[in-house]
């Protein structure tokens, strides 16, 4: 990748993608440099070092994230799907939950042009915009957890493999002690099959925005 194709954009995904494979600690202007064939100076256009590089990564990967205050939708509807998108680039960049905690987010434009938008819908939702940022970081923290414990074989475990991860897992579950942990011997049936990745994710995202649609609807009934 030369000339005119070695854009910001184009270094920050494949410093992504570097992470996602093999983790941060991967992710070198060297190493990046020798990934995109090109030498490290001519990374140095885009970023001077390693801390301005994590920087683009996060950047770039919350660059499609939005929600217009001007839209037509109810604030609820537009923060879901803020929520959605967040977690559909989590899902895309497994590194990016990682990344997100090791770089200052408000050195980015995507982070406070999302954080900005998103206080907007929340402050229209009858929050002062210092309860509003409390709210957007409880969204954010829940889109990291969300991802994190999705259901099912880990990550990167080969395809074939996952029949019998499961079944080890059941049976785990079902040999523990029935007197004590019924609960979990019942939840040991989940894994016979393969886990409704959709249906989870529309349950949590329910449960996150339910929270704030609460708290917002019992702040406006009480009393002033």
């Amino acid at each position: 990748m030369t000339g005119d194709r070695l854009t910001k954009a184009a270094v920050a995904e494949r410093a992504l993608r570097l992470a996602d494979e093999e983790g941060l600690e991967a992710v070198t202007v060297r190493r990046l440099a020798k990934e995109l064939g090109v030498t490290p100076m001519a990374l140095y256009w885009h970023f001077k070092n390693k801390d301005e590089l994590l920087l683009g990564m996060v950047d770039h990967a919350l660059s499609g994230v939005r929600a217009d205050p001007e839209a037509g939708d109810p604030w609820q509807k537009r923060l879901r799907t803020v929520v959605e998108t967040v977690v559909g680039v989590m899902r895309a960049h497994p590194s990016l939950s990682t990344l997100l905690h090791a770089v200052d987010k408000t050195r980015t434009e995507s982070f406070n042009r999302a954080t900005n938008d998103t206080l907007a819908l929340l402050t229209a939702a009858g929050f002062t915009v210092e309860e509003g940022y409390w709210v957007a970081s409880y969204l954010l923290n829940g889109c990291i957890g969300m991802v994190g414990a999705q259901p099912g074989c880990p990550p990167g475990l080969p395809s074939e493999q996952e029949p019998e991860w499961r079944r080890q897992k059941r049976v785990q579950l079902e040999g523990m002690p029935a007197d004590r942990f019924p609960m979990m011997i019942e939840l040991a049936t989940s894994y016979r099959d393969e886990p409704d990745l959709d249906r989870y994710y529309a349950f949590c995202a329910d449960l996150l925005i339910s929270a704030v649609e609460t708290t917002a609807a019992a702040r406006r009934s009480a009393p002033r």
